[in-house]
């Protein structure tokens, strides 16, 4: 360990360890002996936006009769998003805290546009909602425990590891995807499901450099008046099945998606802890999303929950943080997600145990499936899709 003591001397030349941890591993704690009561409150703006193309599936005959698929462009897509964020953490008692947060979304505003008319052939697609959508309101609200496991501020041959779980609460109201919203006729944003998520992060600072890593899973549990599909069968194949046997709210409703996230990376501390510092940030983010069945990049065109394929987000995200003094920091990030292609409609055809890709009987047939677009021959997938995000946020320490 005296090796190690010396080797962080010579590169921090001199300069002290700060006293907090990573971003990622900061845990408020109480009943210090130098320090009885931790408070955190994070106060800061949003902006997100989504960006993809989105084509379509379409045969063209060849010589030998074969029809292979192609994609077309079918809309390009803009999705764009403000919110203020809330969140308030107190230490409940050493190396432990309670976490609330509320976000406050601006705005949530979608656009497709057409390409040249010859370029796709969505003529079966009724457009008559029009090519945009318009949300707004108070979002979920936010619960979470976390714990310092090992802290490493207090014992310097660990690592600082904290354990969290986090609970999001369908609070906001329900939105309906097949309302029709205006500018000046904005619908909610809430999806209502309920969402788990257990992550783990460690960090260990070695001289100016706090490298971390974190795991996070995130488990969804449709909550109480999620939207279905049927409750209005716009678009719908067999809307007839909808309350039928194996046909009930739960099965043709939100299937939101697992997520589980991967991110490593390292803050930089420059300057003195006795004075002025500012933290520099850079991390790696991938997320692996699963299938499921909820409001993706057409549902507005279609007015209705669809059944997205998985896909990956891969990217990174760079951050500033200049502590003004022991109590008021200011953070802002940049980051960027490049998202994998994926299908945007890839319903099932019902139940099918014969395998021969048709519903065994009536009843079985799925009500959600439109055989214009669910199968395959006709199917919309998400290509070039990117995410970017921008925050700025104020920390208020106590």
């Amino acid at each position: 360990m005296s090796r190690l003591r010396a080797v962080a001397a010579v590169l921090t030349l001199g300069v002290p360890f700060a006293a907090s941890a990573a971003d990622i591993t900061r845990v408020a704690s109480s009943f210090e002996d130098d320090d009885p009561f931790g408070l955190f409150i994070d106060a800061g703006i949003e902006y997100a936006q989504r960006n993809s193309r989105i084509v379509r599936e379409t045969s063209v005959a060849t010589p030998d009769g074969g029809a292979p698929p192609v994609l077309r462009d079918a809309f390009t897509y803009g999705q764009y998003e403000t919110r203020l964020n809330v969140d308030l953490a107190v230490g409940i008692s050493r190396d432990v805290e309670f976490s609330f947060g509320l976000p406050l979304v601006l705005l949530q505003n979608e656009y497709w546009n057409r390409p040249a008319p010859e370029r796709a052939d969505i003529s079966d697609i009724d457009l008559s909602r029009g090519l945009r959508a318009y949300r707004w309101g108070l979002g979920n609200a936010r619960f979470g425990l976390g714990w310092a496991i090992f802290n490493q501020r207090k014992d310097d041959t660990k690592p600082t590891w904290v354990a969290r779980i986090n609970y999001e609460a369908p609070t906001a109201p329900a939105f309906d995807p097949s309302f029709d919203t205006e500018a000046t006729s904005r619908s909610t944003v809430g999806d209502r499901v309920h969402k788990y998520t257990l992550s783990t992060a460690l960090s260990r600072k070695i001289g100016l450099a706090e490298p971390y890593f974190k795991v996070a899973y995130t488990i969804p549990v449709r909550g109480p008046f999620a939207y279905s599909n049927c409750d209005n069968t716009l678009g719908m194949g067999a809307p007839e099945n909808c309350g039928s046997d194996g046909w009930t709210r739960g099965e043709t409703g939100i299937h939101a998606p697992h997520v589980v996230g991967v991110t490593m990376g390292s803050e930089f501390q420059v300057g003195d802890r006795s004075a002025r510092m500012l933290k520099l940030d850079a991390r790696v983010v991938s997320n692996f999303v699963s299938a499921g069945r909820y409001y993706n990049e057409l549902s507005g065109v279609l007015g209705k929950l669809l059944s997205s394929s998985e896909y990956l987000q891969l990217g990174g995200q760079l951050g500033a943080t200049f502590q003004l003094n022991e109590y008021f920091s200011f953070r802002g990030t940049a980051a960027f997600l490049y998202n994998t292609d994926h299908a945007l409609t890839a319903e099932s055809v019902g139940r099918d145990e014969n395998n021969d890709g048709k519903a065994d009987s009536d009843i079985d047939r799925n009500p959600n499936f439109n055989p214009a677009w669910d199968q395959p021959g006709g199917r919309f997938y998400a290509v070039g899709s990117r995410d970017l995000r921008f925050t700025a946020t104020i920390n208020f320490t106590f």
